[in-house]
């Protein structure tokens, strides 16, 4: 088979089930935005595997088992992002005496300016003071990027809020 007679081959099976693949995507994920995604990320893939997928005995059974596991994919990494997004926000009531509160909301607007992994390295290591080890563990990535992560959003905090009061929110400890 050339080039043109697959390619060919491949447009006409696009034409002919793209739609009942983004119909699947959209059962499997109920979202109506990334049906299309997912239709469209398996029709790449199922083109790179062209050859095996047309040799296939049931191509339409092959390209809804790609569907399936990119919808799954999906659906496991917004649930861990959910998992990162609410143990971020949990919050622990601390009591203080006297807070100041003009440094909690200067320190809560410098964190708002880190990006989501600096300020989550920051304060899942300082304010709850998880270790390397568990926060690279709550967050999906290794101890090392935590480590980096962590050091480049403490630096950048010191420089949005001062040394003194970047220590004030670390304890001025180091782990």
């Amino acid at each position: 088979m050339t080039a043109d007679e697959a390619s060919a081959e491949f447009h006409d099976f696009f034409e002919r089930h793209h739609a009942e693949l983004a119909r699947l995507a959209r059962l499997l994920t109920g979202e109506a935005d990334a049906a299309d995604d997912l239709a469209a990320d398996a029709m790449v893939a199922l083109w790179h595997r062209w050859d095996k997928v047309r040799s296939a005995d049931h191509p339409l059974a092959y390209a809804r088992g790609t569907v399936a596991n990119l919808a799954r994919v999906r659906i496991r990494g917004a649930v861990r992002e959910r998992r990162r997004v609410l143990l971020f926000w949990a919050r622990h009531p601390e009591r203080s005496e006297d807070p100041d509160v003009a440094a909690v909301v200067d320190v809560r607007a410098a964190l708002a300016r880190l990006p989501f992994r600096k300020r989550s390295c920051v304060v899942l290591r300082h304010a709850f003071d998880l270790s390397e080890k568990e926060t690279a563990q709550a967050l999906g990535v290794s101890v090392g990027t935590v480590k980096s992560q962590t050091s480049k959003g403490m630096a950048e905090l010191q420089r949005l809020l001062g040394t003194s009061a970047a220590g004030h929110l670390t304890g001025s400890r180091s782990r």
